[in-house]
C-alpha cells in the first residue's frame, strides 16, 4: 500500500525534516534528499503505522459491539417468566 500525500502535507513534511537536519543534526538537507527520506518513511514506517491505528480501531470496534450486546438484548418468551411470578 503507498502513502499518498497531498502536495500542501507533503511540501511542510520536507520542510519539517529540513528544519529538524538543520537544528536538531546540525546539518543541512536539500530539498530532494528530504523528500527521498520522506519517501523512505512513508514505505518503510507507514505501513507499520497504518496497521497498528487499524488494529486498534478494530480492537475498540469490538468492545463497543460487544457492549451493544447488553444494552440492546431483549430476553425472548417472557411470557410464562412472568406468569409465574404472579403465582
Amino acid at each position: 500500500m503507498t502513502i499518498v500525500l497531498k502536495k500542501e502535507v507533503r511540501d511542510e513534511l520536507i520542510k519539517s525534516i529540513q528544519r529538524y537536519f538543520e537544528e536538531e543534526m546540525e546539518d543541512k538537507i536539500g530539498n530532494i534528499a528530504a523528500g527521498d527520506l520522506l519517501q523512505f518513511v512513508l514505505g518503510e514506517v507507514g505501513p507499520i503505522v497504518y496497521n497498528k491505528a487499524v488494529s486498534d480501531v478494530q480492537e475498540r470496534l469490538q468492545i463497543r459491539v460487544s457492549e451493544l450486546e447488553f444494552e440492546i438484548h431483549e430476553e425472548e418468551s417472557q411470557y410464562w417468566k412472568r406468569g409465574q411470578s404472579r403465582r
